[in-house]
């Protein structure tokens, strides 16, 4: 199985606190990590931790810190030879306070994929291929183009993107904005995904807050809730959720049991602070 994913590459910088001060105020820093970040950074460790062999096509900066994030993708098994260097490297700062995060970003635009970064020899032929639409739109239209197999979007979608992909994924906010529709339980989500799968994708995966994730299809659909995991922190959750559905779909899943796996490996991420995640032997 390969698999090409578009998307951020940053250094991830997570401070977990007791209180976030107010203006001239100080927090004590409970927990500090330095890691590779950025969502599609997350998705491509999590695919290889699954199994699956990974290409990521994303931005480092010709800095010391981008020679770091790549020497981390190489040994994480990320296959890093479609990752461009150029500028400043990208910077995530996750503050996690009470099970919730606050984010501070430096995304300088040199750090964003532009079509002409988007390798064919890396799209071209993979099972799969993940995009991350927080990439400019043009980038994430050439990759669309140009895969031949299985089109993962994942996040807010153009219709013309929507009209090339078989699977979308969205998060709760962008369920909502994506439809237009208030989708405050699952019968809403139903509802929503089918709305969705006139514009496009076979398959679509919609968040319902706090409850559950819904899976919609042409012959049904599946509700599966959320795992009991104590929550930490929310980041990694959704990036988790594409890798592993991604995963499950390549070798054959029904979606009813590629939605279980990619539950499960949503769980197993958001119960520690930070968007990095180990999926190694996730089973359901």
């Amino acid at each position: 199985m390969r698999v090409a994913v578009l998307g951020q590459i940053a250094r991830d910088l997570v401070l977990v606190v007791p209180e976030v001060p107010d203006a001239a105020g100080t927090a004590p820093v409970l927990e500090r990590r330095e890691v590779l970040g950025g969502k599609g950074a997350n998705i491509a460790v999590g695919l290889a931790q699954l199994g699956a062999s990974t290409t990521l096509l994303g931005v480092v900066g010709e800095d010391d810190v981008g020679n770091g994030l790549v020497d981390r993708l190489r040994a994480d098994g990320v296959d890093t030879s479609a990752i461009v260097r150029r500028g400043r490297s990208a910077l995530i700062v996750d503050v996690v306070c009470g099970g919730k995060w606050r984010y501070l970003q430096d995304l300088p635009e040199s750090s964003l994929v532009h079509e002409a970064d988007v390798m064919t020899s890396a799209v071209v032929g993979a099972d799969a291929v993940i995009v991350q639409l927080q990439q400019p739109v043009d980038a994430a239209l050439a990759a669309i183009r140009l895969a031949d197999g299985l089109v993962v979007l994942d996040g807010v979608a153009t219709g013309e993107q929507l009209a090339g992909a078989d699977v979308l994924r969205a998060d709760h906010q962008e369920g909502e904005e994506l439809t237009g529709r208030c989708i405050s339980s699952t019968g809403d989500a139903v509802l929503a995904g089918r709305e969705l799968l006139g514009r496009g994708p076979s398959l679509v995966a919609l968040e319902v807050r706090g409850v559950a994730n819904v899976l919609v299809w042409s012959a049904g659909s599946e509700v599966v809730p959320l795992t009991d995991e104590d929550v930490v922190d929310t980041t990694g959750g959704g990036d988790a959720f594409v890798a592993a559905l991604t995963f499950a779909l390549v070798r054959g899943d029904h979606p009813r049991e590629a939605g279980r796996l990619a539950v499960a490996a949503a769980g197993r991420a958001v119960g520690h602070a930070g968007g990095r995640s180990d999926l190694t032997g996730l089973r359901v």
